[in-house]
C-alpha cells in the first residue's frame, strides 16, 4: 500500500481482520484524501471528507467496495466501453452496472455498506431483465455486459438513470487507465493480484473469497465481437497481389539476363504477381424483420465504415424483408443514413432475392445481419459472413459472427 490515507488508515487496517482477499488487494491500491466525493480512478482511491462521519463498518464497506473498482479494472474498462460507444457512452450507466456488482458482492461476503445503494437484483428487476437471485445475477453479468445492455434502449436508460438517484447513486468511477506513482498495474497483474486474493481469502473462509469463484464480473470477454468483425472484414477485403501469365517475375527477368550474358539455357518463363485490377466489395444485408437492436446496428455499422474506407472498399446495402426492398451504395451520407435506421421493419425474411441481387454485385464478402429465422437458399457462389444476434444453430455454409454480447466467431 503506497501512501495511506489518514482517513481510511483505520478502515483500512480493520479490513484485514474481516476479508483476508480484499485485505491483500487493498496493499496494490494507492490510497490517498482529497476533496470531494470518495472516488477511484485507475488504481487510486480518494477518500472525500465525508468518509470520516461514517460508521466504522460502512468504512469498511466502502474501501471494500472501491478496492473492487480498482482490482476489476472499472476505470479502464469504463474508457473501453467510451471508445466503443463514441458519443453514446453514459457514465452514469455503467457507473450503475459496475455498483451494482459490487454491492451484491459485498453483502453476500457479510460487509456493511452505505445505504441506501444501488444492488444488482434490484438494477436488473428495474430494467426489466431480473434473476431469480443474487448468486443468479452475479454468476451471469459482468459490468461489460451489463452496462451495454442498459444503453441499448435509450427510455429505459433514462427510467434507471432516475432510480439511481433515489438510491442515492453517484458516480465515484473517473474512466482511464492508472497514473504517474510508480509503475502501471496492467490487466494481467491484477488478474493475478485477484486469484492470489481469492486463494487467501478461501483459506480464511471469510469475506469475498468464500464466493469468489461464482463472479462473472472477474473474468469478462476481453474481445468485443467488434474486433472480431474489424478482423474478419480486414481479412476479406485487403487487396492481395495474384499470378499473372502477362508479366514475368523479377526472379525469370534476371536469370533471362544472366543467360544472355553467358550463353547458358534459356529459363522456364515464371508468371509475376499483379495487384487485383478492381476494388474490393462489401454487400450489408440487412434484415429489417431481425431483432438486432439501435445500438448493435450503429457499432456494426461504425466498424464496416472504417474497414470500408482503410481497404478502398465499395459497400453496398441491401435491405430486406421477404424480397430487397432498399438498395444504396454506402457513399458518406449512406452511412450516416443506416446509422440513423430509417428503414422499414416487421414483416417475414426470405434470403433467395437477397441472394440474386447480391451476386449481380459480386462481392469480396458479403454480411448479412439477421436473425436466421428463415429457410436458407442453396449456397451462393461468394464468401459469406452471418452476423448473428444470439445463439442458435449455425447455418450449413458460411461463418458466423455472435455479436450483441461481447461475443466472438464460430
Amino acid at each position: 500500500m503506497t501512501g495511506p490515507s489518514a482517513r481510511a488508515a483505520r478502515a483500512i487496517a480493520h479490513l484485514g481482520e474481516v476479508d483476508a482477499a480484499l485485505a491483500v488487494l487493498a496493499l496494490w491500491c494507492r490510497h490517498r484524501d482529497g476533496d470531494g466525493l470518495t472516488r477511484t480512478e485507475g488504481d487510486t482511491i480518494t477518500y472525500g471528507p465525508a468518509f470520516e462521519r461514517l460508521a466504522l463498518p460502512e468504512q469498511v464497506g466502502l474501501v471494500a467496495h472501491h478496492v473492487l473498482h480498482v482490482a476489476l479494472r472499472h476505470s479502464a474498462r469504463s474508457a473501453a466501453l467510451a471508445e466503443r460507444l463514441g458519443t453514446a457512452f453514459d457514465a452514469a450507466l455503467f457507473g450503475l452496472a459496475a455498483d451494482g456488482i459490487i454491492n451484491d458482492t459485498l453483502i453476500l461476503a457479510g460487509h456493511a455498506i452505505p445505504r441506501p445503494a444501488v444492488t444488482l437484483t434490484d438494477l436488473l428487476e428495474q430494467a426489466g431483465i431480473p434473476e431469480p437471485s443474487p448468486v443468479a445475477a452475479l454468476e451471469r453479468w459482468d459490468a461489460d455486459r451489463l452496462a451495454m445492455a442498459l444503453h441499448s434502449d435509450p427510455k429505459r436508460a433514462e427510467r434507471l438513470r432516475d432510480w439511481g438517484r433515489t438510491r442515492g447513486f453517484a458516480v465515484d468511477l473517473a474512466a482511464g487507465e492508472p497514473q504517474d506513482e510508480g509503475r502501471a498495474q496492467s490487466a494481467s497483474d491484477w488478474r493475478n493480484h485477484i486469484l492470489r486474493a481469492l486463494e487467501a481469502g478461501r483459506k480464511a473462509g471469510t469475506g469475498i473469497g468464500r464466493l469468489g469463484a461464482i463472479l462473472a464480473d472477474l473474468a469478462p470477454d476481453s474481445v468485443p465481437w467488434e474486433v472480431h468483425l474489424r478482423g474478419l472484414l480486414a481479412r476479406a477485403l485487403t487487396e492481395r497481389p495474384h499470378l499473372s501469365w502477362r508479366r514475368p517475375s523479377g526472379r525469370w527477368v534476371a536469370r533471362m539476363a544472366e543467360a544472355e550474358r553467358t550463353g547458358g539455357p534459356v529459363p522456364v518463363f515464371e508468371p509475376g504477381r499483379q495487384r487485383m485490377d478492381h476494388r474490393p466489395r462489401i454487400v450489408i444485408g440487412l434484415d429489417t424483420s431481425s431483432s438486432i437492436d439501435a445500438q448493435t446496428l450503429r457499432l456494426f455499422t461504425a466498424e464496416a465504415e472504417a474497414i470500408a474506407r482503410r481497404t478502398g472498399a465499395e459497400a453496398h446495402l441491401l435491405a430486406f424483408d421477404e424480397v430487397v426492398f432498399a438498395e444504396e451504395r454506402l457513399d458518406q451520407t449512406g452511412w450516416t443514413g443506416l446509422r440513423d435506421g430509417q428503414l422499414r421493419t416487421g414483416g417475414g425474411t426470405d434470403f433467395h432475392d437477397l441472394f440474386h441481387k447480391a451476386a449481380k454485385l459480386r462481392p469480396s464478402l458479403a454480411v448479412i445481419l439477421t436473425d436466421l429465422d428463415a429457410p436458407l437458399p442453396p449456397a451462393p457462389g461468394f464468401p459469406l459472413l452471418w452476423a448473428v444476434p444470439r445463439a442458435g444453430t449455425d447455418p450449413p455454409y458460411g461463418r458466423v459472427l455472435r455479436i450483441g454480447d461481447a461475443q466472438g466467431c464460430a
